[in-house]
C-alpha cells in the first residue's frame, strides 16, 4: 500500500506553478547514439532553481498555515526549491546544510531569501541539527524531503507528463525518494507495464540497500560527486512507498557519473549535475535499452570546480 494519492497528484497538476510543469521531454538522436537505443528525455533543469524539486516544494508549501516558520535540511536543491516557494508565498525559510555543500547552491539558496545554517559534516547530519532547530518554537514547521507525502505527489506530476508518450524503461535518479515515489505511483497505475528503475551512486547505496531488502539500511558517509543523492541515512516512507512501484534499483560508479555529465554537454548542450545524469550514467554502465527507454534529467547546479573543467576543456565525452 501507499499513502500517496492520484487524486493529489492530478491536483498538484493543476496547481503548482506553471513555471515547473510540462518541462521539455524529446528524443535526442545524438544521445540515442551514445547509448544504443533511441532515448527520451526529459528536463527538469530549465527553470529559476534549476532542478525538479520546486513542483514538491510548490504543493507542499500551497498547504502551510500562515505565520509559521519552513524549516528543512538540504543539500543544495530541495532548499533552493522551498526557498523559492516560501518567497513566493512570503513564508520564511531556514535551510541547514553541511559545511561541505556546494557554494554555488548555497549561495542561491541566500539568493532567494532562505536563511541557510550550515552544519555537520553531510546531509544527514545537518538533518538532525535541522530537527532538533525546529523543535524549539511551535512556529517552526520541520518539512522533511522523502517523508511529506505532498512533495512527492507534487514530484508524481512528472509522471503524468510522460504517461502518454508510452515510455517502456524509466530510469530515475534516487536521492531521498520522493521523486520516485511520485512518479512510479502514477506510472504504476495508469501505465502498468512501464519498468521502473532507480539510480544510486555507488558511494551512497542506502537507498538500493534498503529498496533490496525492504527496509532502511544506512550506509557509511556517502563518497560521491552526484551531491543530490549522497544519502546516508533512508526515510523510512521513502523506503515503503518505493516497494511498492519500483522495479529495480541499479548503482554506478563515479566514473561513469562523470562521463554521463560530459555526455550531456556533448550530445544535448546542457551543463547538468552528477546527480542529474544519474540515469544516462545507468544506460552507459549496464546497457540499459529497449524501446521507450527514457530518463529524467533532475538537476543542473554544479559545483563551481565541475564547471569550470566541464566548460574548459573541449572534444569528445569518452
Amino acid at each position: 500500500m501507499t499513502d500517496l494519492s492520484l487524486g493529489n497528484i492530478e491536483e498538484a497538476a493543476r496547481l503548482i506553478d506553471p513555471t515547473f510543469l510540462n518541462t521539455p521531454q524529446f528524443v535526442d538522436a545524438a544521445l540515442s547514439r551514445r547509448l544504443g537505443a533511441d532515448t527520451l528525455v526529459k528536463l527538469e533543469t530549465l527553470n529559476p532553481i534549476r532542478s525538479f524539486k520546486g513542483r514538491g516544494a510548490d504543493y507542499y508549501l500551497r498547504r502551510v498555515p500562515g505565520g509559521r516558520t519552513v524549516v528543512c535540511a538540504s543539500a543544495g536543491n530541495f532548499g533552493q526549491a522551498v526557498a523559492y516557494a516560501g518567497g513566493a508565498r512570503g513564508v520564511e525559510v531556514v535551510v541547514f546544510a553541511a559545511t561541505s555543500a556546494n557554494p554555488a547552491k548555497v549561495a542561491r539558496m541566500r539568493e532567494l531569501g532562505a536563511e541557510v545554517i550550515l552544519t555537520g559534516d553531510d546531509f544527514d547530519a545537518a538533518k538532525v541539527a535541522a530537527r532538533a532547530y525546529a523543535a524549539e518554537d511551535p512556529a517552526r514547521l520541520f518539512v522533511e524531503d522523502g517523508d511529506e507525502a505532498s512533495i512527492a505527489e507534487g514530484a508524481g506530476t512528472i509522471g503524468v507528463e510522460l504517461a502518454p508518450l508510452g515510455v517502456g524503461t524509466l530510469l530515475v535518479p534516487v536521492g531521498n525518494g520522493a521523486l520516485i515515489a511520485g512518479v512510479g505511483r502514477w506510472l504504476k497505475e495508469v501505465s502498468p507495464g512501464t519498468k521502473i528503475i532507480g539510480v544510486c551512486a555507488a558511494g551512497a547505496p542506502a537507498m538500493a540497500d534498503s529498496w533490496r531488502q525492504g527496509r532502511p539500511v544506512a550506509s557509511s558517509s556517502p563518497r560521491t560527486a552526484a551531491d543530490g543523492i549522497a544519502v546516508r541515512e533512508p526515510v523510512p516512507a521513502a523506503v515503503d512507498r518505493m516497494l511498492n512501484c519500483v522495479d529495480d534499483v541499479v548503482l554506478v560508479d563515479e566514473e561513469h557519473i562523470r562521463r554521463a555529465v560530459r555526455v550531456v554537454r556533448d550530445t544535448l548542450g546542457l551543463l547538468v549535475e552528477p546527480a542529474g545524469a544519474a540515469g544516462i550514467a545507468a544506460a552507459l554502465q549496464h546497457g540499459i535499452s529497449g524501446d521507450g527507454l527514457a530518463t529524467i534529467i533532475t538537476g543542473a547546479n554544479l559545483a563551481p570546480d565541475l564547471r569550470a573543467e566541464l566548460t574548459g576543456t573541449g572534444g569528445r565525452a569518452d
